[in-house]
């Protein structure tokens, strides 16, 4: 199995790996405990339109920030106090990356880091495009290491030198938290007021939920239960 890693835009017509650590990945992952949908939606206002038509709860953000109306930001933490059976969510950059990939697609974090491993070997047949999201087009070290740890999972398999990278530089769990809160995606949500949920996002393997896109829902669940 090829296993390759790449910034925002992706090449594989078989499985990605979305990536968005702060914080959109670890939100979808911990939603779906409470939800059993979630509506992707890249323009803010197609998701307050698409939330009315529907009945749902409405989170997002633009650069961190709350989008005023909404129900509750793009917070991991927070969106464990809703639920419901449809949840619309519009981020700055992971459901904008997701909107241009060509395969099945997976959504990974530390959260699900484990379990979105395995699910993605069970359903590859020859490449895992592990992408990360960024920071509008930017690099984000936070994606790098998320990276890393959920491809450090992908046992046995032929690993491209960006990838082997991103292991290398995740393989110290206190190095690697330490350079997270102090990213500059960090920085910013400390600035905005959601440090708790810098902190939150740096949690390993607290959920076996694995979103999986389908058409423009993600609407399916594997539950994943890693064997020690």
């Amino acid at each position: 199995m090829k296993v390759t890693l790449s910034l925002e835009k992706s090449c594989s017509k078989d499985v990605s790996i979305m990536v968005d650590v702060l914080r959109a990945s670890t939100t979808m992952v911990m939603a779906l405990d409470n939800f059993k949908q979630i509506f992707p939606v890249v323009d803010h206002q197609e998701a307050v339109q698409v939330a009315q038509d529907i009945g749902a709860v409405i989170a997002g953000e633009r650069r961190g920030a709350t989008l005023k109306g909404f129900d509750v930001g793009n917070s991991p933490g927070e969106i464990q106090n809703f639920k419901g059976e449809s949840l619309v969510l519009t981020t700055s950059n992971g459901t904008r990356i997701m909107e241009g990939m060509d395969s099945q697609v997976l959504i990974g974090c530390f959260a699900n880091a484990h379990a979105v491993a395995q699910a993605a070997m069970e359903i590859a047949e020859d490449h895992i495009e592990v992408v990360m999201a960024g920071v509008e087009g930017r690099f984000a070290i936070e994606d790098f290491l998320g990276a890393g740890t959920i491809i450090s999972h992908l046992i046995n398999q032929e690993v491209d030198e960006f990838a082997q990278s991103s292991v290398l530089a995740a393989e110290n769990i206190s190095k690697t938290k330490q350079a997270i809160l102090n990213s500059r995606s960090a920085q910013k949500l400390n600035q905005l007021g959601f440090a708790e949920d810098v902190k939150f996002c740096l949690k390993r393997n607290i959920s076996s939920n694995v979103p999986i896109l389908k058409k423009d829902t993600i609407d399916t669940i594997i539950k994943y239960n890693p064997k020690d």
